[in-house]
């Protein structure tokens, strides 16, 4: 009998349909409901409108099986414009624990799971036993992942494999492509194992009549080749099945999939016989001096419709497993509840009722919810050898999700100095979390590249952030590039005026806003320099620099100092800085001596190929 499971959400989201189903017994999926991706804003709405639909009142925990890489807190769709926040998304429906994975990740994790008679073999080949699989599934795009076997289970592998350029076996093959590059400068395999693909087929190859064939879409061009009422639509799923042959079989081979390939998605399932009849199987196993390993590969079609949310359940159990193992802060309050005093009882029940909120209350709240004073709400987080409420905290935050929380909580008046010390620490590391996210990778290398030709780098900035110019210039000087740092606005003016083509000023500001600095900006743009601005994407100065890199930290700065986003200022001063290091020391041919520690007066050259990071970034004293 099947292990009883904590009832969750699950869903399946692709570039046409969003997929939602509740599980509350082992593999059963109940209310499952099929939303069009067209019809919602975002996955949010999407998410919220199906909840609003069913009886979801128990539920607090999600899996979400999505066609994109999963990379950190925000999501964006390859395949379709939604993008989101996973924590924003969580906090919005309430859940206690909402995850995330690509789905053919989901998908491979799902494999081992299946039933005989969930798929269909095609062609000869026998598995082998605790061996790799693979996975292709061609539908929107073209996913691709497999399965490696380990000693307690399996780990899938996050593969962004239909994206491998495409190879043509012949020459009719060869012309598809060439047809395909009049539009496509790359032309990946998922340009043609996939509908849009089917799509393409039909006109290249039509193309070689006079008129060229009437737009097709990729469902009608099927039904007319299983009707056999279209040659050229018949022609078209031909070589799509070749095709795919081609793909699976290279599959195979890098992987060595002896476990099998496994064929899923939204196409070849609908094709159904006409695909066994096809030249997919004959194609698998013309591999050269590799035939014959490949011929005893089988190859499978899925014709199970919930094997992708089977492998998002069984990550999500995976997950639960971590967060609730010996180790986990959860598990040590249920083991050790029955030892603690009675007050210290009723702040484990809250804090087990209530994890999420145990993570972001202040002390005062968490004594009036449990009942108990202050003080008890700290000896309780004692008992669990914690140093305190906010190392309780931290603690519990890793067992949850296996990082800090992305949130943030208000500073009050109000505050105990215990409190005013976990909230600015807490929303710290929240931000830097939530910026590494969101950080803009090609817009910090086109930075790092600017800055390694400047003949000269001006830092700018005023007020709170004159600081972050003045660390910038300490560590850029150790570079040996002509730096300085300016502060005060009427020298900004002056000093802009002097700058020139190959000089870059980096204008740092937490509003974007400072009309002084968006006039040195100005000048230095005049004199032919170039501008790299760090501040806020809305700011005019992020829309007038040459290039940004954007900083969306919200801070009251009425009532308070800029802390924050000094600090992410710092950071991002931090990255340039190292991204400039290690480029430089790439470039140095082997021997030539390093760059001098700040103070030193002659003596034996550091290791110039590897930077000594951490007096880099020092702080001058």
């Amino acid at each position: 009998m099947a292990s009883p499971i904590a009832p969750r959400l699950l869903a399946d989201i692709g570039g046409t349909y969003a997929r939602f189903a509740l599980e509350r017994e082992p593999g059963v999926y109940s209310d499952r409901h099929n939303l069009r991706c067209a019809d919602y804003p975002d996955f949010l709405s999407a998410l919220q409108a199906y909840l609003a639909q069913v009886d979801a009142r128990d539920i607090r925990l999600g899996a979400i099986a999505i066609a994109n890489p999963v990379e950190g807190d925000q999501v964006r769709m390859t395949n379709y414009p939604w993008r989101f926040s996973i924590e924003a998304a969580r906090r919005a429906v309430g859940f206690d624990t909402l995850l995330v994975v690509n789905d053919f990740t989901a998908l491979a994790m799902g494999l081992p799971h299946l039933e005989a008679s969930q798929v269909r073999q095609i062609g000869g080949g026998q598995s082998r036993e605790r061996s790799v699989i693979g996975l292709l599934g061609a539908g929107t795009g073209l996913g691709v992942s497999g399965l490696i076997p380990v000693e307690d289970g399996w780990v899938s592998l996050a593969s962004e494999g239909g994206h491998v350029a495409f190879a043509p076996q012949n020459p009719r093959e060869l012309s598809v492509l060439e047809y395909a590059w009049r539009q496509y400068a790359h032309v990946s395999a998922e340009r043609l194992i996939s509908a849009s693909g089917i799509e393409l087929i039909y006109r290249a190859l039509g193309s070689r009549s006079q008129h060229g064939p009437d737009p097709l879409a990729a469902p009608e061009i099927t039904r007319r080749a299983l009707a056999g009422e279209d040659p050229l639509a018949v022609e078209t799923i031909d070589m799509f099945c070749e095709m795919f042959g081609t793909v699976a079989a290279n599959l195979a081979v890098t992987l060595g999939a002896y476990g099998g390939i496994y064929i899923s998605g939204g196409i070849v399932p609908r094709l159904g016989e006409y695909f066994d009849r096809s030249g997919f199987r004959a194609r698998f196993e013309a591999k050269g001096r590799f035939s014959t390993l490949v011929a005893h590969i089988p190859t499978f079609v899925i014709t199970s419709d919930s094997d992708t949310m089977a492998g998002t359940s069984a990550i999500l159990d995976a997950q639960l497993r971590r967060q609730s193992g010996g180790s986990s802060l959860l598990e040590r309050v249920r083991q050790t509840r029955t030892t603690l005093s009675g007050a210290e009882q009723r702040v484990a029940d809250w804090v087990l009722a209530n994890p999420r909120s145990a993570l972001s209350d202040p002390i005062v709240d968490i004594a009036r919810e449990a009942g108990v004073s202050q003080p008890t709400v700290v000896r309780f987080c004692r008992s669990m050898g914690c140093s305190g409420l906010s190392d309780f905290k931290l603690k519990l935050a890793s067992g949850l999700t296996s990082t800090i929380p992305v949130s943030h909580t208000q500073v009050k008046r109000t505050d105990s100095t215990h409190e005013l010390g976990a909230k600015v620490l807490d929303n710290t590391a929240a931000a830097v979390l939530k910026a590494r996210d969101e950080i803009n990778a090609d817009a910090v290398q086109r930075a790092i590249d600017m800055l390694l030709t400047a003949r000269r780098v001006d830092f700018y900035a005023v007020g709170q952030y004159s600081i972050v110019a003045t660390d910038a210039q300490y560590k850029f000087l150790r570079f040996g590039v002509p730096t300085a740092a300016y502060t005060d606005p009427r020298v900004q003016q002056l000093a802009a005026a002097v700058l020139g083509p190959g000089d870059v000023m980096v204008a740092i500001s937490g509003s974007g806003k400072v009309e002084e600095l968006q006039g040195a900006v100005e000048t230095a743009l005049a004199r032919g320099a170039r501008v790299i601005a760090l501040a806020p994407s809305h700011a005019p100065l992020a829309k007038r620099a040459t290039l940004a890199i954007t900083v969306d930290h919200t801070e009251d700065v009425a009532t308070q100092m800029p802390m924050i986003s000094r600090i992410l200022h710092l950071a991002l001063v931090d990255v340039l800085a190292v991204g400039v290091a290690m480029r430089r020391s790439a470039m140095q041919p082997a021997g030539t001596p390093a760059l001098p520690a700040p103070g030193a007066r002659g003596g034996k050259a550091g290791n110039a190929e590897a930077p000594d990071y951490a007096r880099m970034t020092s702080h001058a004293r």
